[in-house]
């Protein structure tokens, strides 16, 4: 993948922790203990660095309510924009 974005949408996540034990370099968790993207605020819009790439679609894989979400494009903040 060129450019890898990810979002996590924060309605379906269920704070079960399994994303930031896999790739804490990529998701941390707000005051309500749901999951972000930090490195981009979770607006899905830079591109995450090539060596965070493999451990993000871990993360994903991993996820038990699909919550993260990973493009090659820009979510622009809407992590439902390519479903």
């Amino acid at each position: 993948m060129k450019n890898c974005y990810t979002i996590v949408e924060l309605d379906t996540c269920i704070a079960c922790g399994a994303c930031g034990l896999v790739a804490p370099d990529v998701y941390d968790y707000n005051e309500e203990g749901l999951a972000y993207a930090f490195l981009d605020h979770n607006t899905g819009n830079k591109p995450l660095p090539d060596l965070l790439v493999d451990d993000a679609i871990d993360a994903k894989d991993g996820c038990p309510t699909d919550s993260i979400k990973i493009s090659d494009k820009p979510f622009n903040g809407d992590p439902t924009k390519y479903e």
